[in-house]
């Protein structure tokens, strides 16, 4: 009989755009099987339809549509300004019972942009220049969802624009569309993935075997520190011993070097090693970075709940088997 375990989460840092955790007493079943339903599985607002009324941009209709679909959509919590997961608030347009469209399943914007109407309103020294429309001309009907302009503050103040920018504008020209976002998973379309980066890593066990590095001269014990390019070796300054960095667990990627020293230094080829480095098979370092549609946090929140309704659904066809045997 296997083991039952009970994993556990173990958050490192987080920040609205990025989350990084530990997730052990678990195996590698578990941790890809959560990396793929956060890439695949949780669902967001992404722009799926959009009607154009007036496009006299250098850009034709279909590739300013595939742009306005990869713009970040924001279900909004308005007290805490998060963006969080609006399964619930939302349905599929699949699974409403609407015949077109309606509020429950999606929700309306619209875009309307005219060069000289709007250059008179910027200063002297610009209106020579194109004008960028951007993700903030974008007027939502719900005052809970929102494009997703940057992903934090930093962005915002080193963007030279005032939002996602969609097409460059000049004299004469006019952007007038109505864009329809609708919820819906990554497994369907890239435009629903809530994640730009979601992977994970096995936690470094790193043990150094005291009794037989106490053979080893001072020089012997530097040339293991400075080999390793990670540096996740360190010489104790009072007790001359080999001790693990702090961070040796963010370090650790490359190894191979430090094995292959330690054979030139052992008197027998079957010697133990002086210091071993393995991949823990129950222990993983996550990072995963969202694209602004949702807080990192509530990527990994709402992918923990979709693996939990998945199993209490494998749970109820188990039991209706069972019945009928």
């Amino acid at each position: 009989m296997s083991k039952q375990r009970d994993p556990k989460i173990e958050i490192l840092s987080l920040y609205p755009h990025e989350i990084k955790f530990i997730l052990s007493d678990t195996d590698t079943s578990i941790a890809n099987t959560l990396r793929r339903l956060m890439i695949a599985e949780v669902p967001t607002l992404a722009i799926d339809l959009v009607e154009f009324h007036e496009n006299t941009t250098v850009l034709n209709d279909e590739y300013i549509a595939h742009r306005l679909g990869l713009i970040p959509i924001k279900y909004m919590d308005l007290v805490t300004n998060r963006g969080i997961d609006c399964n619930g608030a939302f349905l599929s347009h699949t699974e409403c019972s609407c015949e077109h469209r309606c509020p429950r399943c999606s929700v309306e914007f619209e875009l309307d942009v005219n060069f000289d109407v709007m250059n008179v309103t910027r200063p002297e020294n610009e209106r020579d220049l194109p004008m960028s429309v951007t993700s903030t001309s974008l007027k939502s009907n719900n005052e809970y969802v929102v494009p997703g302009h940057f992903l934090n503050a930093e962005e915002q103040n080193e963007a030279h624009d005032t939002g996602i920018s969609i097409v460059k504008i000049g004299p004469g020209q006019h952007l007038k569309l109505k864009a329809i976002a609708r919820m819906g998973i990554s497994k369907e379309h890239a435009k629903w993935c809530p994640v730009a980066v979601a992977t994970y890593r096995f936690w470094p066990e790193i043990n150094i075997n005291d009794e037989l590095c106490s053979t080893l001269t001072h020089e012997q014990k530097q040339q293991l520190v400075d080999v390793c390019p990670d540096r996740i070796l360190e010489l104790d300054e009072v007790s001359g011993k080999l001790v693990v960095a702090e961070n040796a667990w963010e370090l650790a990627t490359f190894t191979e070097d430090l094995k292959l020293l330690q054979e030139t230094m052992k008197k027998r080829p079957e010697d133990d090693d002086f210091v071993t480095v393995e991949h823990s098979q129950d222990r993983f370092i996550f990072c995963v970075e969202g694209t602004g549609a949702m807080d990192a946090e509530d990527i990994l929140m709402s992918s923990i709940k979709v693996l939990s309704d998945r199993m209490l659904y494998l749970r109820s066809k188990l039991d209706i088997l069972k019945e009928n045997m």
